[in-house]
């Protein structure tokens, strides 16, 4: 059997997505239904989930939850509905995140602006995979998270908003892969570069700066996602981060903003 046959074990491993009704949380859970993973389409939007699914390869596969993961509440209702639907979650993807505008700059963001990025990335992530990993421990089983970071984790964007909650993010892996390898639950991130798809929408123009000479689209990061989330091809990985940008991350393009 080839090394790629089979990569997860759909009696054993039941998958959570966030953001999965669009962009690349879409991507991702589209792939993992394909494989045989049944996976919990989570998303703020009702239509953009009920049209995933229907999207997808085995809708039989995919169950829906709709809610705002700014809000404590909707984590916990979350972790519930996935318990019930799936048992223990082996998988999670946090993909999740508010849209950004380019007007939102250093001298421009609204607190409410910068807490919801926050709450959404940063605290979601955590909460959400702090209570998926207790389940997991307790039950003495393996899993795999993997959380979607940027290349503006360590690089200024302009949207500090959302810089500063993905540089959290980049820490809050290695955090829980450290605390949480001796259990065998593995933590790595996905860092997409410029990704045509989600809340980013980008120049054309923008492909110049980037040496494979294309924007990224979303179907561009499901391969390696999944290759990271298997725990057949990469059991020996936590705490990675892998950048997935046509090699836009050798040039910063960013200029400062017109205030």
């Amino acid at each position: 059997m080839s090394l790629f046959d089979s990569p997860f074990d759909p009696a054993r491993d039941h998958a959570l997505v966030t953001g999965a009704g669009n962009g690349i949380g879409r991507a991702i859970a589209l792939a993992l239904v394909g494989e045989g993973v049944k996976t919990v389409f989570a998303d703020v939007s009702a239509e953009r989930v009920s049209a995933a699914i229907a999207a997808s390869a085995r809708p039989e596969l995919a169950v829906p939850f709709v809610g705002d993961l700014a809000e404590v509440e909707t984590c916990d209702a979350l972790l519930a509905a996935a318990h019930g639907a799936l048992g223990e979650v082996t998988h999670f993807v946090h993909s999740a995140s508010p849209p950004r505008r380019e007007a939102d700059h250093a001298l421009a963001v609204d607190r409410s602006t910068w807490q919801q990025m926050h709450a959404v990335n940063l605290d979601a992530g955590f909460h959400l995979a702090r209570g998926l990993a207790k389940r997991l421990i307790a039950a003495k089983r393996p899993g795999s998270f993997l959380f979607l970071t940027s290349l503006h984790a360590g690089t200024p964007r302009n949207l500090p908003h959302y810089s500063t909650a993905k540089a959290g993010m980049a820490m809050l892996v290695k955090e829980l892969a450290k605390t949480l390898g001796r259990h065998r639950i593995r933590v790595n991130a996905l860092v997409p570069g410029a990704i045509a798809a989600g809340g980013f929408v980008a120049d054309a123009s923008l492909a110049r700066h980037i040496p494979l000479g294309r924007l990224g689209e979303a179907g561009d990061l499901a391969p390696m996602a999944l290759a990271v989330l298997s725990d057949k091809l990469s059991g020996y990985v936590t705490g990675a981060a892998f950048v997935v940008d046509g090699g836009l991350s050798l040039t910063n393009w960013f200029e400062a903003p017109e205030l």
